[in-house]
């Protein structure tokens, strides 16, 4: 039973990948084919002060979850 259910789940993760890179791409620069250059690959969109502000939640994120879950060791009478 346990290799039924690995081999079916094998399969059907190997035809839904496939089916996910089965469609077609879409016309580079924003829909007019046939004009070269113009916009950039991402749109323009700026990345730079959103990954600084992600990365920054998660450490103080992660910093949080250190300090709660910190066991404190000390002796009290």
């Amino acid at each position: 039973m346990k290799n039924i259910k690995r081999i079916t789940s094998t399969i059907a993760f190997i035809i839904f990948t496939t089916m996910a890179f089965a469609q077609t791409a879409p016309p580079p620069n924003n829909g007019t084919p046939g004009s070269g250059g113009g916009t950039p690959v991402g749109g323009g969109a700026p990345v730079g002060s959103g990954l600084l502000l992600l990365a920054s939640m998660g450490l103080a994120y992660g910093y949080a979850r250190y300090k709660m879950n910190k066991v404190n060791y000390s002796i009290s009478e």
